[in-house]
């Protein structure tokens, strides 16, 4: 099959239509009409509907986007390899991690990366899912658990638990909780049990929860939690990697924590060379270990 037919079928198939595909390709919109309608003909199929909305794929239309898609894939893979040759660190980087995470401690130490590498481009891709990272939907991963796809190089970051905090002034104000029974007291600012989120920060919410608490709030992730606690709105169950951060926080019943999450970095086998991937796998492991010592130095 002809490759500027099926470059040209895959940017219609993107971007659902004739006109934004070509805006892409730089092509009118003819003649991206007329590449598609003589790679049907060469297939003897049809591969959209059309209709006033755009254009959707028919079910062949599907399995040869499958097949372009992996093609791209490969070949960006094939051109970062190429790029990584060169001495220089460069180009674009995709980091997947979660949104807690990816916001509260990767996002504000960047500054030390780029002052490195200014020419590095980070696509910072903040997703509970768990992305394909074989497939290239991310270079390289971030995740509160040990990754179960092949192929991939996995590196132990750190180990981290979910405990309780609130600012010194809420404490100084509504008085510091002594036992657990004590929270009934106070408000408790937590992600819900069910949302997506470590199990061992379930477990703690659920742990929680059952006792009466009469008053909380709950919200879907962890920067929602801690603008919260912040604001000395309650005590919150956060990640303790954030205290550092925000020495403001302080930890409240230091007897109630989760179990250990641990934190992995990932990449495919295929980027073991990337200069790319080594320099930001390297920048993240400065960081962790500038974090443990400082938490060594501030624990009494």
């Amino acid at each position: 099959m002809d490759w500027d037919k099926l470059r040209i079928f895959h940017a219609v198939a993107d971007a659902g239509s004739l006109t934004h595909a070509g805006d892409t390709l730089h092509l009118s919109q003819s003649a991206v009409s007329r590449q598609i309608r003589a790679l049907e003909e060469s297939l003897n199929t049809t591969l959209f509907h059309r209709h006033a909305r755009g254009l959707i794929l028919t079910e062949q239309g599907e399995l040869l986007f499958e097949a372009t898609n992996a093609m791209i894939k490969r070949l960006d893979t094939a051109a970062a390899r190429i790029r990584d040759s060169e001495e220089e660190v460069f180009g674009e980087l995709r980091v997947t991690t979660t949104t807690g995470f990816g916001t509260l401690w990767l996002a504000p130490r960047l500054s030390a990366l780029y002052a490195k590498y200014p020419n590095l481009k980070i696509d910072l891709i903040l997703d509970e899912r768990v992305l394909d990272l074989p497939m290239r939907e991310a270079d390289v991963a971030i995740r509160m658990k040990e990754p179960s796809q092949a192929d991939l190089i996995r590196r132990r970051l750190m180990n981290i638990r979910m405990r309780l905090y609130a600012t010194e002034e809420y404490l100084s104000e509504r008085g510091v909780p002594e036992q657990l029974e004590d929270l009934a007291a106070h408000r408790l600012i937590c992600q819900h049990a069910g949302a997506f989120q470590v199990q061992a920060g379930a477990n703690l919410v659920q742990e929680l929860m059952a006792h009466d608490i009469p008053s909380t709030l709950t919200v879907n992730n962890y920067f929602g939690v801690l603008q919260a606690v912040l604001s000395s709105l309650g005590v919150g169950v956060l990640p303790d990697y954030l205290t550092e951060d925000f020495p403001n926080l302080k930890r409240v019943l230091p007897q109630i924590e989760s179990t250990e999450v641990p934190v992995f970095l990932a990449y495919p086998e295929e980027l073991r060379q990337s200069k790319r991937v080594t320099a930001f796998r390297d920048f993240v492991a400065d960081e962790i270990i500038a974090h443990r010592r400082k938490l060594r130095e501030e624990t009494p």
